[in-house]
């Protein structure tokens, strides 16, 4: 089975030692490096599967290079680490891409966990060759992600998109006939998981399965406890 690679950014010396070697001994793979430009320099160099980012860094902070990491891939999960505990820096972390937010200090066996919980919502995340898909033929209507449009063949539906309705649909599309759990997709289109985006979702669910009724072969079933089902 293949190993997770984590991306570790901490400046501190000895809390970053003590998390790598931590981390290894739990079987993942780690790579550690002590300030932001590093992590925006060799974040491209391999595939990883999770960044854990202190946000106070030298050269860049976390926050930053959080931004520019959501610019080069939109689904890898960010765990920051962090001495900020005041209600906007967590603000700020959410809004940034980060899918947790931990404040220091913090018990390492709590860390593992919340990692592992991560990674097991993201475990059947698409391959980024389907993530960069524009296009999608969902029955007899087309889908243009970056048109934000919905259309079919002869052009009598023509349905314009918000971004949120088309970064939605999106995730639907890319697990489609597979159950799209509601945790990944709340952190991917809202950053935040709440009550009021919870709720917000479900609105929009509820639009696009109404877009999709032009083609009646064409349905989103909500799987209770788990998510939505694009079914086509």
């Amino acid at each position: 089975m293949k190993r997770t690679q984590i991306l570790l950014a901490e400046d501190e010396e000895h809390m970053g030692g003590l998390l790598r070697d931590y981390l290894i001994m739990k079987n993942y793979l780690v790579d550690w490096y002590m300030d932001g430009e590093q992590v925006s320099k060799y974040f491209s160099a391999k595939k990883y599967h999770l960044c854990l980012l202190d946000v106070m860094m030298p050269k860049k902070d976390g926050f930053t290079v959080a931004k520019e990491i959501r610019q080069k891939n939109a689904y890898i999960p960010i765990i920051f680490l962090t001495a900020k505990s005041m209600p906007e820096d967590v603000e700020e972390g959410f809004a940034a891409g980060a899918d947790d937010y931990i404040r220091k200090p913090f018990n390492l066996e709590e860390l593992l966990l919340r990692i592992e919980a991560i990674l097991r919502r993201t475990k059947s995340m698409p391959e980024e060759e389907l993530l960069s898909e524009k296009i999608f033929h969902i029955g007899k209507l087309l889908f243009d992600f970056e048109k934000q449009t919905l259309v079919n063949k002869d052009k009598t539906v023509n349905i314009s998109l918000t971004g949120k309705e088309a970064e939605l649909l999106r995730l639907l599309c890319v697990h489609k006939n597979k159950v799209l759990d509601r945790h990944f997709a709340l952190s991917r289109v809202w950053k935040e998981e709440n009550y009021f985006n919870a709720r917000s979702m479900d609105v929009y669910i509820t639009k696009l399965r109404k877009y999709l009724s032009a083609d009646p072969s064409v349905t989103i079933i909500n799987e209770r406890g788990k998510g939505f089902k694009l079914v086509s």
